[in-house]
C-alpha cells in the first residue's frame, strides 16, 4: 500500500506546536512535503522561541510517523526562521491575524456589551473569531456570555501549562471573571497584573482566527500598556456615549492609542445609547444624552463612525440574561451590532491594505 502525503499531514496534524498549542500544520511548520515510496521527507521550520523544543518536536514527529507508517524512512530537515535571536516586531501569536482592542474612556458606556456582540456579529457573518476579557476589574464576560461558574482547563503541553479557552456560542473566550470567584475583588497592579494579562495571551491555547477581540478595562492603565508590549494590535475601537463628558475621556483613551512610540490606528467608533424609541412611538427619537459625540470623536481620530446604538431594552435584558442582542433574530437591536461588525470587516481590510503592521511597543528602562 502506497502512503500519500495527505494521510503523512493527518498524523503530523496530531503534533502540536509548543508556542502556540495549534497543531504544526495549522501553524504552517510543516514545509515541502515528499513521500516516495517508503522515504518520507519534510523541512520543519521552527522559529527562535522553539529552539528548547527542537529535539522534543523532532522525537515525536519521527515516533508518530514510524507508529502509523511501519518501515518508513523519515527523514526531518529542521530550519530556522525570523533570524539568530527574536525581534520585537514578530507576532508571537501568528495563527491570529487581527486583534482588535475595544476602549473606552469610562465605564459604563457600554464597551463590553459592544465588544461582545462585535464578536458574535463577525462571526455570524463568517469570520472565526476569539475573545478576551481584560477588564480584570471589572469581568463581564462571564454573565454576558452565560459562562457563569465555569473554569478553564489547564494541559501540560512539552512540559509547561497551557490554558485551554472555554467557548460560548462557537467562540472561545477567556476571562479572569471564569478564574477567581465572583465576588472575589481582584486587587493587582503592576507586574501582576501584567502577568496575568500575558498568560491570557501568550499561554493560551488560541485557535486560528480572523480577529480576537479585547474587552479592556475603561481609561489608560497597566492592563492597555501591557496590551501594546505584548502583541501587535491591528487597531482599536473607541466606545462612547453622546454628552460631552464622555467625550472628554474617551478622547484621553484614544490619544493613548495614537502616542508616536504606540501608534495603533483607530479603527473607528461605536457610539451608544445614541437615542430612545418607545415602542408605543415607533416614530419617535429622544436624545437623552445630547447628539455628535461619536461623530465628533471620529473626525479627531481621523476615522469613521462605525454605528449608533440605541437605548434598547432587550440589549440589557440579553446581557444579563446570557444570550447577546446580536444572536437574537427577533432583537431590534441586531441590524444595528450587525452593521458594525460588517463596518468593522471594512476597516480593517482597509487598514491592513494602508497601513503597515503594529510593532509592539518596547520600553526602555
Amino acid at each position: 500500500m502506497e502512503w500519500t502525503t495527505d494521510q503523512v499531514m493527518d498524523i503530523l496534524e496530531r503534533v502540536a506546536d509548543p508556542k502556540s498549542g495549534q497543531p504544526i500544520t495549522k501553524m504552517r511548520m510543516v514545509d515541502d512535503l515528499t513521500v516516495d515510496g517508503k522515504n518520507i521527507r519534510f523541512t520543519l521550520r521552527l522559529t527562535p522561541g522553539h529552539a528548547q523544543h527542537k529535539s522534543d518536536l523532532n522525537f515525536l514527529c519521527q515516533n508518530l510517523l514510524q507508529e502509523h507508517f511501519p518501515g518508513a524512512e523519515v527523514h526531518i530537515h529542521v530550519i530556522q526562521i525570523g533570524g539568530d535571536v527574536p525581534t520585537p516586531d514578530v507576532n508571537p501569536l501568528s495563527q491570529i491575524k487581527n486583534i482588535i482592542a475595544v476602549a473606552s474612556g469610562k465605564g459604563g458606556v457600554g464597551k463590553s456589551t459592544v465588544a461582545v456582540n462585535l464578536a458574535l456579529g463577525l462571526k455570524a457573518i463568517g469570520a472565526k473569531v476569539g475573545l478576551l476579557d481584560a477588564d480584570v476589574y471589572g469581568p463581564s464576560l462571564p454573565t454576558m456570555l452565560h459562562l457563569q461558574g465555569q473554569r478553564p482547563r489547564v494541559e501540560e503541553l512539552y512540559g509547561s501549562p497551557r490554558i485551554i479557552p472555554l467557548e460560548a456560542y462557537g467562540v472561545p473566550v477567556i476571562s479572569i471573571g471564569n478564574v477567581v470567584d465572583p465576588e472575589q475583588a481582584v486587587v493587582l497592579r503592576g507586574p501582576r497584573l501584567a502577568g496575568i494579562i500575558k498568560q491570557f495571551f501568550l499561554e493560551c491555547n488560541w485557535p486560528e482566527l480572523d480577529y480576537l477581540i479585547v474587552d479592556l478595562p475603561p481609561g489608560t492603565g497597566d492592563v492597555q500598556l501591557t496590551l501594546v508590549q505584548t502583541v501587535p494590535v491591528t487597531g482599536a475601537i473607541m466606545v462612547t456615549t453622546p454628552q460631552d463628558v464622555a467625550l472628554a475621556d474617551a478622547i484621553k483613551a484614544m490619544n493613548m492609542f495614537l502616542l508616536p512610540n504606540v501608534n495603533v490606528p483607530i479603527l473607528g467608533v461605536v457610539e451608544n445609547m445614541s437615542w430612545f424609541t418607545p415602542a408605543e412611538l415607533p416614530e419617535n427619537k429622544y436624545y437623552l444624552f445630547g447628539q455628535g459625540g461619536g461623530q465628533k470623536l471620529a473626525a479627531k481620530s481621523e476615522s469613521v463612525l462605525l454605528g449608533q446604538l440605541p437605548l434598547i431594552q432587550s440589549i440589557r435584558e440579553s446581557g444579563d440574561s446570557g444570550k447577546p442582542a446580536v444572536l437574537d433574530e427577533d432583537s431590534p437591536a441586531r441590524p444595528y451590532f450587525l452593521k458594525i461588525a460588517e463596518e468593522t470587516a471594512k476597516q480593517v481590510v482597509l487598514r491592513n491594505e494602508k497601513v503597515q503592521p503594529t510593532n509592539r511597543v518596547q520600553i526602555s528602562t
